[in-house]
């Protein structure tokens, strides 16, 4: 019997660690095995990926989690209706500011192995010092306005006493060029994937002071985004897409294959860059400092439970931030698009599993601060936080 002729799939991608499924799926054969040839396009921005995938010269894209959602809402240039079929992993950020502020932090208290309260109380009192002195206000980087980067740096600043919007700057830059910017002086510190942020540790301009496993257990931070109109006229490819992709994580998540993926990854096409600067956060022992790491074993999840199947709640606590700092209103109608746009029926229907039925019935969740996210009582929570009339979007 003849073998069907493979279906091209399309798929935008920033070189990060976390679009290891991606590129494991399509030098593996994972996705060959599903009848789909996967050609994959690096990208040096955020911005790139949505304009190109809302176009149509991607198919499917590695995308920052709250990207579907402002794109569904209208909230952001070239705006389609999207989906989140799939989480790509959990967690994967971390912190970083330059050494001239850690010795201050330091000195105000800053727990060495990146406890985010304590840090961020120091950095508080740090810039408290700075007031009487004037001069500019610190500078930190995000690599985009939706991204979960620029909602844990902004919860995890505000959570310590810090106005995001008036007692720092915040700017956005590309990832791969986060650890330049800090090696210049021009910015202090910045929030990014991996391995943006052993970069600087490396080259001995960085210190790790937290990270999102330790701001927001277990929570999503890249997905395969589609276009709603994509996965409609194409929902067996989407299908088989998922399917290989969840083979590939089972890959990417096993131990002993990290060596060989940090390899892969670091390779000229990916990432290019040195395999030692993937390792870190693949094996989970992520170097703070030059002589210092910590065991973080969930701080890159391929294959923790539930680690590829998206969820409302998670989609909510997104636009909770959306609204908190200014960037979205809120309204029954865009909750509920919310939910359906990190429904999980397409990653269900795709691995033969039950639907979930309600998808924010989860228990509550509690964030570094001690504060309850409940998904089902959303406008209350997004009602505990002030909310920010300066609009964030750039």
């Amino acid at each position: 019997m003849t073998r069907p002729a493979p279906k091209t799939v399309i798929a935008g991608f920033i070189p990060l660690l976390d679009s290891a499924l991606l590129v494991a799926a399509a030098r593996f054969g994972f996705a060959e095995d599903e009848g789909i040839e996967l050609k994959l396009v690096r990208e040096t921005s955020w911005a790139n990926i949505r304009d190109r995938i809302s176009i149509g010269h991607f198919d499917v894209a590695h995308m920052l989690a709250p990207m579907p959602i402002a794109a569904t809402l209208n909230l952001t240039s070239l705006a389609v209706p999207m989906l989140a079929p799939m989480t790509l992993g959990l967690g994967g950020n971390a912190i970083t500011v330059s050494l001239s502020l850690w010795d201050e932090m330091k000195a105000e208290g800053a727990d060495t192995g990146g406890d985010p309260a304590t840090t961020g109380l120091a950095l508080a009192k740090a810039i408290a010092d700075r007031r009487p002195r004037g001069g500019e206000p610190l500078r930190f980087g995000v690599v985009h306005p939706f991204s979960g980067h620029a909602y844990e740096l902004r919860y995890w600043l505000a959570a310590s006493g810090i106005d995001p919007d008036r007692d720092v700057e915040i700017t956005v830059l590309p990832p791969p060029l986060m650890p330049d910017a800090l090696a210049a002086g021009r910015i202090d510190g910045y929030c990014v994937g991996e391995p943006w942020n052993t970069m600087s540790v490396l080259n001995g301009q960085g210190r790790i002071v937290t990270f999102k496993d330790a701001i927001w257990p277990a929570s999503p931070e890249k997905v395969l985004g589609v276009t709603e109109s994509w996965a409609d006229s194409n929902a067996g490819t989407l299908r088989a897409l998922i399917r290989a992709l969840a083979r590939s994580a089972d890959w990417c998540a096993d131990p002993r294959n990290a060596e060989d993926l940090a390899h892969l990854l670091a390779a000229p096409d990916y990432l290019d860059c040195s395999p030692a600067t993937c390792i870190p956060a693949l094996t989970g022992k992520l170097l703070l400092e030059a002589d210092l790491s910590a065991n973080v074993p969930r701080f890159l999840s391929f294959a923790a439970p539930d680690a590829l199947c998206p969820s409302g709640a998670d989609g909510l606590w997104f636009y909770s931030q959306m609204v908190r700092w200014g960037q979205a209103v809120y309204s029954k109608e865009d909750e509920a698009k919310v939910v359906t746009t990190f429904a999980d029926r397409l990653y269900r229907d795709a691995m033969g599993s039950a639907h979930s039925g309600n998808a924010v019935a989860q228990a509550p969740k509690h964030l570094f601060d001690g504060l309850e996210y409940n998904p089902a009582e959303i406008e209350n929570y997004i009602a505990s936080f002030p909310i920010h009339t300066r609009p964030t979007t750039l």
